[in-house]
């Protein structure tokens, strides 16, 4: 079963990394996410669950502003071709629905199926801020204590320039 944001929560007290978390209205896409989130510090991203062409699957996390060119993207990291993932294995895989795609979501990746890639930009800021499992919420976490959390998880981070 699925993590829920309770659990998460939990699992980031335990790891002793403290977050802000700020309700709003659900969002799907980065210009409804900007209109309804209000002012919440640190930098926002957006996360694309990818799919390559040998089944792979990869969640990419960008800064919410960059232009991401899949094809460039999958000649850097020599993977044959990226394409967006079905919702029923974002669900299967991630535990979470369209629109509430996050790196938290790693959580529920126990087996290991997905490469975590980072916008190298993320790595330059102190604060990120992500859906913590739902897209009703915004979830504020050092940078540092992020990674620290992914490795938790069993995922270290690939750095790109996007």
């Amino acid at each position: 079963m699925a993590a829920t944001p309770d659990d998460l929560f939990r699992q980031l007290a335990a790891l002793g990394i403290a977050v802000r978390t700020v309700r709003h209205p659900a969002v799907y896409t980065v210009d409804e996410a900007k209109r309804l989130r209000g002012a919440v510090p640190g930098l926002h991203v957006k996360n694309l669950f990818l799919k390559d062409r040998k089944g792979g699957l990869w969640l990419l996390v960008a800064r919410e502003d960059r232009a991401i060119a899949l094809k460039e993207l999958a000649r850097r990291l020599d993977v044959k071709g990226f394409s967006f993932a079905s919702p029923e294995l974002l669900l299967e895989v991630l535990g979470v629905e369209p629109g509430a795609v996050t790196p938290f979501a790693l959580v529920n990746d126990a087996a290991g199926r997905v490469r975590l890639l980072l916008d190298r930009a993320l790595a330059d800021d102190a604060e990120v801020n992500f859906h913590p499992l739902v897209n009703t919420a915004t979830t504020t976490i050092a940078a540092a204590d992020f990674l620290r959390f992914a490795a938790a998880t069993g995922h270290q981070p690939l750095f790109v320039d996007v």
